[in-house]
């Protein structure tokens, strides 16, 4: 027996070799590259992390494709949403998601979370603009729409009452975004579709009110900032740091204190639906401008988890949706996927939470 929430994973599909990440970090550049170069930063920080069950996989090979779906299936995990890229016309890392459309294979659930950012390298410290995220206007929309049916019509699509779910990272980024999902929703019928469930992911703004933007429900990713409502503790560490004479920006949030803030403090009267973070540490991408979720462990994330599953209880069965962030996003130390320190850990606490 369950108690029927829909965890749904958020994946990310750069572990393959592409163009212009040969052009932009050198040949071959994957995400494992920043991953398993990573150091730790000071005393007892768990860096690097190294992929145990799975190896360091390439998305191009189906056989990857389809052991990460059977451990994702294997501890109850509904289905993947993968990040989709549309820079105006232009995808990036479009190949394993294709591959699956193409394929029918793995036979797992899944949906698309358009993560429309653009792409410098302010991670790595400088401003260098690398693809720019564009709205050229209602006719790329609708080319946007077309790319978007061939995957929203697949058997293996998650959604809410029959509309597929589409998920948006940046909504405030679309200008008149209100009248393009509108306009998405009158083709998705067109298209004999029953409509859309558009989620809108709103950044630690409590507030934040997808209907306004056109969209059925918000997820609020509450990573910790420096707004003034978090409790500055460093664990000592960073005043160690600033004593070694750190000119740099290194964050370090002791997992246990501020998990607490990683849910919505409000109930709003839409609908909102949890993310669940495991765990953050993305150093191998930022070094010394990184934040860390330091003492992050699977027991810690099982009260996390358990509060995000309770708040969607008592919802329609369709609607008991809850997001991991994330399965697989290694060189931010944000991954349930099985690592040599922890094993498979953090997908038996979802197994039995699940359970539960």
């Amino acid at each position: 027996m369950t108690n029927g929430t829909r965890v749904i994973a958020f994946h990310l599909p750069q572990f393959h070799p592409t163009p212009e990440n040969d052009a932009w970090w050198g040949k071959g550049f994957t995400e494992w590259t920043n991953t398993a170069k990573a150091k730790p930063l000071f005393p007892d920080h768990y860096q690097p992390h190294v992929p145990a069950d799975l190896g360091f996989y390439d998305l191009r090979l189906p056989a990857a494709r389809k052991a990460q779906a059977d451990l994702a299936r294997e501890h109850g995990i509904e289905g993947f949403c993968y990040y989709h890229y549309w820079f105006g016309g232009r995808r990036i890392l479009e190949r394993p998601v294709d591959e699956i459309l193409n394929s029918g294979q793995p036979d797992f659930p899944f949906c698309l979370c358009w993560a429309n950012h653009s792409w410098n390298t302010v991670w790595q410290g400088t401003s260098e603009m690398l693809v720019e995220q564009v709205y050229p206007g209602w006719e790329d929309h609708a080319a946007h729409f077309d790319w978007l049916l061939q995957a929203f019509k697949d058997p293996r699509y998650l959604t809410v009452e029959g509309k597929p779910i589409f998920g948006v990272y940046k909504p405030d980024n679309i200008p008149n975004v209100a009248d393009v999902m509108a306009f998405w929703r009158e083709r998705a019928v067109k298209a004999g579709l029953p409509g859309l469930h558009i989620v809108g992911i709103s950044h630690r703004d409590e507030e934040w009110d997808p209907r306004s933007r056109g969209m059925d429900a918000s997820a609020m990713q509450a990573l910790p900032g420096h707004d003034g409502r978090i409790p500055r503790r460093y664990l000592g560490l960073k005043a160690r740091l600033a004593l070694q004479g750190n000119k740099h920006k290194l964050t370090i949030w002791d997992y246990e204190d501020i998990r607490g803030i990683l849910l919505r403090s409000n109930r709003p009267d839409w609908l909102d639906y949890p993310i669940a973070l495991p765990n953050w540490d993305n150093t191998p991408r930022s070094g010394m401008r990184g934040l860390v979720f330091h003492n992050a462990t699977p027991e810690l994330f099982r009260g996390h988890l358990r509060e995000a599953i309770s708040r969607v209880q008592a919802r329609p069965a369709d609607q008991r949706i809850v997001f991991l962030k994330a399965w697989n996003e290694w060189a931010e130390g944000n991954h349930v996927e099985p690592d040599l320190k922890w094993g498979r850990a953090w997908l038996e606490v979802i197994r039995d939470e699940l359970r539960a």
